[in-house]
């Protein structure tokens, strides 16, 4: 009996532990729900009530920042749930270096909604890895360039806050303390690169013609106006080369134009280029570039067409004290995976050399000339579009209509 009653006391012992600790789980949980009561409290989520007029929150993490510690007492202003936004979660200002090939992309800008752009498929991406953590604005999403249609880049630049739980303090990123780091603003300086065929251009009169461009000048009559927005046309260019780029064909040599500056307008490289090879194919002097940088002595832009997209490459983007990161396992991936691409079209134009050789060319006749002269008219002879003062009356007369 004396066994029975110990055996009896120790099965209560253990039960009544069982119950201490049940009660101090259930407790646990009552705080962690009353935590997400409060996060979800703070969420407007399906509201019809627009709240896009409130005020973003006030972000004080920097780049190089190794705290890492929830927003607290934020309000979220969306409308309706954001699939991959995690607001309430631990964040970072980052820097992100991008590569693209822009042949199968509608520009880098997704503003057009014509699909796919580059910041669309990045935007994408993030979401799909649950890193974004608001919206563009919320994110202080800013790019540093806004490539056309088919251009490539090798080093655009965007920085946005994403959600971030990294805590080693000896990583050596940029110190942005006072949060005011924007990857167009912080730019310094851009570069871009050209890529074309020699044939029978003039380089040496192209490149007397490019180093006019040195310098700051106003270039509204080598970009595509857009006078709603932009009022100030003056670039300064720092340096403007056209040089061998090392590979040939059988019948041509790649050439390449380099030009650096601070900043560029809307089209500004593709329409410096097309003068280029005007002047190239000996159509125009190169003393027309101090023709359409005068702009007292020609306000109104002549109509010409722009140089060719594709082989535009925005090549670099130049930042004061910026180190950009990459681990070593996917530095080596991308560099595999550019190898095989390119080895794939070192295959195709093989294939294109080949069907050309199977061709004969036909007998030149020595009485008939090499190239056929086209009609050209000469840029200061040909109509022009509208200055920038008459733009701008226009932009108002329609401003004012509207209201």
């Amino acid at each position: 009996m004396a066994a029975a009653a110990a055996g009896g006391d120790g099965e209560a012992a253990v039960m009544r532990a069982e119950v201490a600790a049940l009660r101090l789980r259930v407790q646990e949980l009552e705080r962690e729900n009353q935590r997400l009561g409060k996060i979800a409290a703070r969420c407007t989520c399906g509201s019809s009530k627009d709240d896009s007029a409130a005020s973003s929150p006030v972000v004080s993490e920097s780049l190089s920042s190794s705290k890492q510690e929830p927003q607290k007492n934020v309000k979220s202003h969306c409308r309706g749930c954001q699939v991959g936004v995690v607001s309430h979660c631990p964040k970072r200002l980052i820097a992100l270096k991008i590569m693209y090939f822009g042949q199968r992309f509608y520009g880098f800008a997704s503003e057009a909604h014509t699909e796919p752009t580059v910041e669309s498929e990045i935007f994408k991406a993030l979401e799909r890895a649950k890193l974004l953590v608001g919206s563009r604005k919320e994110s202080c999403y800013s790019r540093c360039g806004r490539t056309d249609k088919g251009v490539s880049a090798t080093g655009q630049v965007i920085s946005l806050f994403l959600r971030s739980n990294i805590k080693d303090a000896k990583l050596d990123v940029l110190d942005n303390k006072s949060g005011d780091f924007l990857a167009r603003f912080s730019c310094l300086g851009r570069e871009y690169k050209y890529l074309f065929w020699k044939g029978d251009l003039n380089i040496s009169e192209m490149q007397k013609a490019a180093l006019k461009f040195i310098g700051e000048h106003d270039y509204r009559n080598f970009c595509k106006m857009d006078a709603a927005n932009v009022s100030n046309y003056r670039r300064h260019i720092t340096d403007f080369n056209i040089s061998a780029y090392d590979q040939r064909s059988n019948y041509d040599e790649l050439w390449a134009i380099t030009i650096k500056g601070s900043a560029f307008l809307w089209h500004q490289v593709r329409c410096m280029v097309a003068v280029l090879f005007l002047i190239g194919q000996g159509l125009e002097s190169p003393c027309i570039v101090d023709s359409l940088l005068d702009i007292t002595k020609t306000p109104r832009k002549p109509q010409y067409k722009m140089a060719s997209e594709i082989p535009l490459i925005l090549r670099s983007c130049l930042f004061d004290e910026v180190n950009f990161m990459c681990s070593s396992e996917a530095s080596q991936a991308l560099i595999e995976h550019l190898k095989d691409e390119y080895h794939q079209y070192m295959l195709q134009a093989a294939i294109f050399c080949e069907a050309l050789s199977c061709l004969c060319s036909p007998e030149p006749d020595p009485f008939e000339p090499r190239h056929k002269k086209r009609n050209h008219i000469p840029l200061m002879s040909r109509q022009t579009e509208p200055s920038y003062e008459e733009r701008i009356a226009k932009v108002k007369t329609k401003s004012a209509g509207s209201v």
